[in-house]
């Protein structure tokens, strides 16, 4: 293990590698700067670029921006009161106090150093990792293979907070997209109805960067203005620098707990952030400080959030299983590359998994000392309106979208999930089921349809690790009942906060506000409706190649009934209250219904407005997305780009003229560009 570690460092000396990580660090900074994007935008608009690479070079740029993406998001929380992130709202309790007390160099003198801190540290638990989990790796088989992928999709859903069944049948709902395609172990085609391009299956940069990249997009770009004002850039960094050293027991406490809640699949980096703060304020001997400007509110939680990311890393890579949706992202890249996380990766590709913390540990240093350089520059592009930034960004998705199969049909596919994203949030349904569920679909299949002819009927559920596993998933799903049974839990209409939001919001009002409303019970019915299609069409498929569909229709079916009976027990509550209220049925006279809108009024018409509001922009965003690609379809994508940049900004955006026009002829050339530095490809048009 020694030499493999060596050898690794050794091929870092490389100048190509540190190119990669180096542009993967300055990727990730501004990225985890932009509301919504995190490290699941920084990972997903890089990965395209990583198409053509050595996995060495792809894992150096990939892990170099989510190593620091939660080191810049502290930017806007701290100076502005608007995180990047939601895990970066905990930093802005304490970190914007103190900065409009006139030390907000002192606060992100400690947020930079306690990032750094972390990553070093995760990196330390990850290299440790390496060798303790290694002959547990390499007992396993195919039914622990198996119930490790189960446990990946199901701990996802299970261990966030919210609608629990709302995870379960995002989850299966990713599984059921992942078997489009070919079929692992007969190469049947299935769900393709005849089509050449889904036989191929989805394209797994198409389905994140639609899924989060795309409906982030939709959902802020009515954001035109950043309403609070900045505060200046004031006070020492040598003082935080110093009161950092004597926090040193804060930043070590606050990365181990990162690192376990990374660890453990649906947790991610806010709560591991939360549950940071929260050992801060419970260890602390003075508590009347924290949330007015505490440094010990700020270094624990941004140890947590970078240790977090390097947490998450093991078990994805040591047991396959995706903790978050960036690590799974990076699962579905080694998968491409034929490297098949477990066994394998420790036998095999050992060198691999110690560039990786290297990788992590280099990125970690070089991101903290860029942010000291550039806290200026960065402070900056915070104050951009998100609508300004949307063309930009939906530019560069589109383009990266592309890259992986070459195909238009990869861009409208991306839009459509954009749109399934975007009801998703707005209902509270988690996304990060969904992807993971779609990354371990083929993987899942391969142990199931192994362990399936292997064993003699259930056998293979005897085995010692099998029930590890079993009792790992049911124990969470027990306490969850236990909690709604004595009432502790939310009610089955709470909005689902992903891992984009954490307990104090960044802003972003859209998440789980249609949660409760027709389009959720709509939402119900499709999903529903889904499954049964899909379990009546598997029907069709031989008998190996409709093993899988035929599981994941029937579990994502009953998910989704479940999830409909709740839809209407909402319902069904609510028109009791009105009825306990007003004394009549609802619906059966004017008096009440008048009675109702005049009590209610205030409160429902705001929210109805605001749900209005969000539609309204949603759907102008998604049909200039639509528009957008009939004119690269006609024109190109160049020509198309130019046309449609600049209209956006000055209608959507209300930028002004010579915004737009500097805007799109930068854009412009940063695509004609591209194909000489990047292994990139402009879509063409037919009337090219």
């Amino acid at each position: 293990m020694t030499d493999a570690a060596l050898s690794a460092l050794a091929s870092l000396a490389d100048p190509s590698l540190l190119l990669m990580l180096a542009i993967g660090v300055l990727a990730g900074l501004v990225i985890g700067l932009i509301p919504g994007l995190g490290g699941t935008g920084a990972v997903a608009i890089l990965l395209p670029v990583t198409f053509g690479m050595e996995p060495e070079a792809a894992l150096a740029m990939l892990i170099g921006a989510l190593a620091v993406v939660h080191t810049s998001d502290t930017v806007a929380a701290v100076l502005l009161g608007a995180p990047g992130s939601a895990s970066a709202s905990v930093t802005m309790l304490d970190g914007y106090s103190m900065a409009r007390q006139g030390q907000a160099k002192r606060a992100l003198s400690l947020a930079f150093l306690s990032s750094m801190a972390g990553g070093l540290i995760g990196a330390v638990g990850l290299t440790l990792a390496i060798p303790l989990a290694r002959p547990l790796v390499l007992s396993f088989g195919s039914p622990e293979l198996f119930m490790l992928t189960i446990l990946g999709v199901s701990l996802a859903a299970v261990l966030s907070r919210g609608n629990v069944v709302k995870g379960l049948t995002a989850g299966f709902l990713g599984l059921l997209l992942g078997l489009v395609g070919s079929s692992p172990t007969t190469a049947e085609e299935r769900f393709s109805f005849g089509s050449l391009f889904l036989s191929d299956g989805v394209s797994l940069v198409a389905v994140a960067l639609g899924i989060f990249g795309l409906a982030e997009i939709a959902s802020r770009v009515g954001q035109r203005k950043v309403t609070e004002t900045p505060v200046e850039l004031t006070g020492g960094w040598g003082a935080g620098i110093r009161e950092w050293v004597t926090h040193w027991s804060q930043v070590v406490r606050g990365a181990l707990i990162g690192i376990w809640a990374g660890v453990l699949p649906g947790v991610g980096a806010t709560a591991g952030t939360w549950l940071a703060y929260g050992q801060a304020v419970a260890t602390a001997k003075d508590k009347r400080k924290f949330g007015k400007g505490d440094p010990r509110g700020i270094v624990g939680p941004e140890s947590a959030n970078n240790s977090v990311e390097a947490g998450d890393l093991i078990p994805t890579f040591l047991f396959g299983i995706p903790g978050g949706v960036p690590s799974a992202m990076l699962l579905g890249m080694l998968l491409t590359y034929g490297i098949q996380p477990g066994p394998a990766i420790v036998t095999d590709h050992l060198d691999l998994m110690y560039l990786i913390v290297w990788a992590f540990a280099i990125a970690s240093v070089a991101g903290a000392f860029l942010c000291f350089l550039a806290t200026g520059s960065l402070a900056k592009l915070t104050r951009v309106p998100f609508a300004v930034l949307g063309p930009g960004l939906l530019v560069i998705m589109l383009l990266g979208a592309y890259q992986e199969g070459g195909q238009i049909g990869d861009l409208w596919v991306m839009v459509l999930l954009g749109v399934v994203g975007f009801l998703l949030k707005a209902t509270g349904t988690p996304r990060a089921p969904f992807l993971i569920g779609f990354v371990l679909a083929i993987p899942m299949e391969r142990y199931y349809y192994l362990t399936a002819n292997l064993y003699d009927g259930a056998s293979w559920m005897l085995r010692p690790g099998v029930l590890v596993f079993a009792a790992v998933l049911i124990v969470p799903v027990l306490w969850a009942l236990l909690k709604k049974l004595r009432g502790t839990s939310g009610q089955a209409d709470d909005g689902h906060r992903d891992e984009h939001d954490g307990p104090e919001a960044d802003g972003d009002d859209l998440e789980g506000s249609m949660a409760g409303t027709t389009w959720s019970a709509g939402l119900a019915v499709l999903l529903v409706a889904a499954f049964a299609a899909a379990l009546w069409v598997s029907g069709s498929f031989s008998e190996e190649a409709r093993l899988m569909p035929r599981l994941v229709a029937t579990c994502g079916l009953v998910a989704a009934l479940v999830l409909l009976w709740q839809e209407a027990t909402v319902w069904r509550r609510r028109a009791a209250d009105v009825e306990e209220a007003f004394g009549e049925p609802l619906g059966t006279g004017g008096s009440t219904m008048l009675a109702t809108r005049t009590r209610t009024r205030p409160v429902a018409d705001e929210k109805a407005l605001a749900r209005a509001h969000d539609l309204r922009i949603a759907t102008r965003t998604f049909a200039a997305m639509a528009g957008f690609l009939v004119m690269v379809m006609l024109g190109g994508y160049l020509a198309a780009t130019l046309v449609f940049t600049p209209a956006f900004l000055l209608y959507a955006a209300r930028a002004r003229l010579r915004t737009a026009i500097v805007y799109t002829v930068v854009l412009g050339l940063v695509l004609l560009a591209l194909p000489s530095l990047l292994p990139v490809d402009l879509p063409m048009g037919i009337l090219q």
